[in-house]
């Protein structure tokens, strides 16, 4: 980070340039523009065309920067000359970034004051694409959030302030994300009046050997794919850690042929199961269970493709196939 005096700046409070896309980031964007923090301008995802018309869909960072008329940039390249320029231009003394792309030397040299990233998890732990996702899927009971200094490499940089969450049994990731986003407005508002006056002085993260820390890399189709042969607990968790979006899916029929049911909401039964995994248990008309190892998952809510969600009751009642089903228990 630069060094700068804080007595070169003449303001009582900092402007700032603001940097994210999805809901996420403006959760926290509405949390500072409600407080009165002068925001310069807002850096966003470029528009894309989304859906079967291919219409242009905007970030909801630009919609929430148009409602309250900001400056928006839109830069296919981080690294254009133009956009580094208009960039420039804004003069803000610091840069708040959550839920953006890495940013390149030529961006978070910028500001005076440094640009610091909102994160959604406790670093150095779960660094990547999808803190939320990954803290669920392993079954943790705590997380949080941690502002940071941007530096050369992902979610390594030095750590300016820290809360942290608990995780319920009942959250999702839907249930957590909101939790976080709103806790994470007050925790960047807190930030940007500490590096403004001072008081905060980065440190390191602390050096955890590689072989301890838990990744939280972007979720994949692969990710979602539930395998039967594991334990109840953790094949709930999984599910949670993928509703409301893009959720566990598995396939109906033990050879792959049937459709990718989506699993939206489960619960865990631990208890004696001599079926094969992947079996499902069904009274036809309430239970709907599928067999793993040490137990089974109650399926409570699922979603067939081109259908809306259901709860397994009204799946069971339009459910016309005969004979015993099952689920591919794994790849």
């Amino acid at each position: 980070m630069k060094s700068k005096s804080n007595k070169a700046l003449t303001t009582s409070q900092p402007s700032l340039v603001f940097m994210g896309t999805p809901h996420f980031a403006a959760g926290v964007l509405s949390f500072l523009i409600g407080k009165g923090y002068l925001v310069k301008g807002v850096v966003t995802a470029p528009d894309r065309p989304a859906g079967r018309g291919l219409t242009l869909r905007t970030s909801a960072v630009k919609k929430l920067a148009i409602e309250h008329g900001l400056p928006i940039l839109q830069p296919e390249s981080l690294t254009d000359p133009l956009f580094l320029e208009s960039l420039s231009q804004w003069q803000a003394p610091l840069f708040v970034v959550v839920a953006f792309r890495m940013l390149p030397y030529q961006v978070w040299q910028m500001p005076a004051l440094g640009c610091f990233n909102l994160h959604a998890s406790l670093l150095p732990q779960y660094r990547g694409a999808a803190p939320i996702n990954h803290v669920l899927i392993n079954g943790e009971q705590e997380t949080g959030l941690s502002t940071f200094l941007i530096d050369r490499q992902i979610d390594t940089g030095d750590l300016l302030l820290q809360e942290i969450l608990s995780v319920e049994n009942t959250d999702n990731a839907g249930t957590l994300h909101n939790k976080l986003m709103e806790a994470g407005g007050p925790l960047v508002a807190k930030t940007i009046d500490g590096l403004w006056d001072g008081s905060l002085n980065p440190i390191p993260q602390s050096s955890v050997p590689v072989e301890q820390l838990k990744p939280a890399p972007k979720i994949t189709r692969e990710t979602c794919r539930i395998n039967w042969n594991h334990n109840p607990e953790r094949i709930v968790n999984l599910i949670r850690g993928l509703s409301p979006i893009p959720c566990a899916f598995s396939t109906l029929g033990k050879n792959g042929e049937g459709p990718d049911i989506k699993i939206c909401h489960a619960r865990a039964e631990h208890t004696v199961c001599n079926a094969p995994p992947g079996t499902v248990v069904t009274d036809r008309k309430k239970v709907l269970k599928v067999a793993c190892r040490q137990g089974y998952v109650h399926l409570l809510e699922l979603q067939v493709p081109g259908k809306r969600r259901i709860s397994s009751e009204a799946f069971l009642a339009g459910y016309r196939e005969k004979g015993p089903l099952s689920f591919q228990s794994s790849l």
